[in-house]
């Protein structure tokens, strides 16, 4: 236990608690557990997290695995354009899943922070790769949609089954590539030896960044790829839903019916594309809160001040949980969108079901029929 008389007096108002508390804590906890209750101060918050990582994980898994099997096993689906790409987007999203919430519920289960090791390294690649995967994922998908509804006599011959496989590997080289080049910029740009924990639940780019010195140059090229992405997103769905709610209100006018339905379906697709993004919109927010206040507003400090344990800001913390928790909606939300609300998908199913409830009835009549023939007449003797 220090002296007490060798505390200075002038202690600084940033610090999370009194700072006789901070110097018991620090002395019995270790740095990783004393950053994770600077994150989460308040104790049974990390109960609900820990529920809440994990229904969202199970029901991403399953919901995604489940959309998989069907497009997969289903003559009717597997070749079509519209659902290879949705078999790229459940690859991303399980991607994003398995390298975000093992490594949140494990920190929630442990109450410590991430350690510095490889596989932080691999969760800043893979997951920006994901995220930037399924970004252009379901642009490439939605102007896919507008061809077949502005274009249907030329669809065939545009939308072929080697273009669309040249889209994918296009797709993940692009999204493959910013991972890797960030994570080279950001290992180059190091400044310091790092430390042995991080002072994040998961290794997301401000945490790395913040982790590894706040190298410039990568801070500078994530932000403008990320923005360049999102925009290019941003425009093209704007213009497809567009055409396409055009292309259909034309179509309608001449019989002077209603196109409610036309309206209805542009307003849910774009309703559910911002729920995507909204994690997105979020890190934009952060990174501009960044740049337009200065890092002392999001500060994730490595060096102690007026005497504190260092450790993450109040909005660093908030936007770093908010960040963790929106992350894991969107591949909840993409099997339902462009899955099970598919009119073609649900064919696909039903037919599925009645196919199984054939087979089974199958099966069932010759073990009938087996049973009434080993059934003797009580009126005719017995055989033999």
């Amino acid at each position: 236990m220090p002296n007490l008389s060798d505390i200075p007096l002038n202690i600084s108002s940033q610090c999370q608690w009194d700072h006789w508390s901070a110097l018991r804590v620090t002395e019995r906890l270790p740095r990783a557990e004393h950053l994770f209750h600077l994150i989460i101060p308040f104790a049974p918050a990390v109960p609900a997290l820990l529920c809440l990582f994990l229904l969202l994980t199970l029901f991403s898994l399953l919901a995604n695995l489940f959309t998989a099997y069907i497009i997969h096993t289903s003559d009717d689906l597997s070749w079509l354009p519209r659902f290879v790409l949705c078999k790229s987007l459940i690859l991303s999203d399980l991607l994003q899943t398995v390298t975000i919430a093992p490594a949140v519920i494990y920190s929630l289960i442990q109450h410590r922070t991430m350690a510095s090791s490889s596989w932080c390294y691999f969760q800043y690649v893979a997951g920006g790769a994901s995220i930037f995967s399924s970004l252009t994922t379901i642009t490439c998908m939605a102007l896919e949609r507008y061809l077949f509804v502005c274009f249907a006599l030329q669809y065939t011959v545009m939308v072929t089954q080697e273009r669309v496989r040249k889209v994918l590997l296009l797709i993940w080289v692009y999204s493959v590539s910013i991972g890797l080049i960030s994570l080279t910029l950001l290992c180059k740009g190091r400044r310091e030896e790092a430390a042995h924990v991080t002072m994040g639940l998961m290794c997301e780019p401000d945490m790395m960044e913040q982790h590894m010195g706040s190298p410039r140059a990568a801070a500078v090229f994530r932000k403008a790829m990320g923005n360049l992405t999102l925009l290019l997103c941003l425009l093209a769905h704007a213009f497809s839903y567009f055409r396409m709610y055009r292309n259909a209100s034309n179509a309608v006018v001449p019989f002077n019916e209603s196109n409610t339905a036309a309206r209805r379906t542009v307003l849910f697709y774009c309703g559910m594309l911002l729920l995507q993004l909204l994690p997105l919109l979020v890190k934009v927010a952060s990174d501009a809160l960044w740049e337009f206040r200065g890092t002392g507003a999001m500060e994730l400090s490595s060096e102690p001040r007026g005497g504190c344990q260092p450790g993450p800001s109040g909005t660093a913390a908030v936007f770093h949980m908010s960040l963790l928790t929106m992350l894991l909606v969107p591949p909840c939300l993409n099997p339902l969108v462009y899955g099970l609300r598919s009119v073609e998908f649900r064919k696909a199913l039903a037919k599925r079901f009645r196919a199984r409830a054939q087979n089974r009835g199958d099966v069932e009549q010759p073990r009938e029929m087996m049973r009434l023939r080993n059934v003797v007449h009580p009126h005719l003797p017995e055989a033999g």
